[in-house]
């Protein structure tokens, strides 16, 4: 995966509070689907459990006054997605890049696409969190660029799944991913 920049929130990890805007799915080419805003959203919801309450992550209708903003994107380098530092008032921020579109062409199974949109925002809102990547294999904060089976790294998670909706009883984390947002956020 490709990442522009690690995010150190400075100011706002000071804040227990952070707002988030997610991007309706407007943008046709990006193979986002209407329901994919609400895989970003658990993702969300998955890391603000995580932090055993440092830490507040709150949904707003207001792209403006957001810390982390999440947008369905269109690319062809094979990127499942990307962080880019913004300014936000003074702020740090994050612009976040999701490319729905990368899951494999003809796949059959919705729970494996879901599962691949689903981790990749959760990976991804982990650089906006300021979560940098990891060689372990297990944590979602895991980087391909040290090898790995890419195919059972999301497999494994799918296999987990018999609906949709058990996304929310998995957050996709490693107890590693856990501590590490616990230490950022202390």
């Amino acid at each position: 995966m490709k990442f522009a920049a690690l995010l150190l929130f400075a100011a706002v990890l000071q804040a227990a509070t952070l707002r988030y805007w997610v991007e309706p799915c407007t943008h046709s080419g990006s193979g986002c689907q209407a329901d994919d805003p609400q895989l970003a959203q658990w993702a969300m919801e998955a890391w603000q459990a995580a932090s055993g309450g440092t830490l507040h992550l709150e949904k707003t209708a207001d792209r403006a006054q957001a810390h982390i903003r999440i947008y369905w994107a269109t690319g062809s380098d094979g990127l499942y997605g990307e962080t880019r530092p913004i300014d936000v008032n003074g702020e740090r921020g994050a612009d976040v890049y999701i490319l729905p579109a990368v899951v494999p062409a003809g796949e059959k199974d919705r729970l494996l696409r879901d599962a691949i949109v689903y981790l990749t925002c959760l990976h991804e809102t982990g650089h906006a969190l300021g979560l940098e990547h990891t060689a372990n294999f297990a944590d979602i904060m895991y980087s391909f660029q040290y090898g790995g089976d890419i195919p059972e790294y999301f497999g494994r998670y799918r296999r987990l799944l018999r609906s949709r909706a058990d996304i929310r009883k998995h957050s996709g984390m490693s107890a590693a991913d856990r501590q590490k947002l616990v230490e950022r956020f202390r």
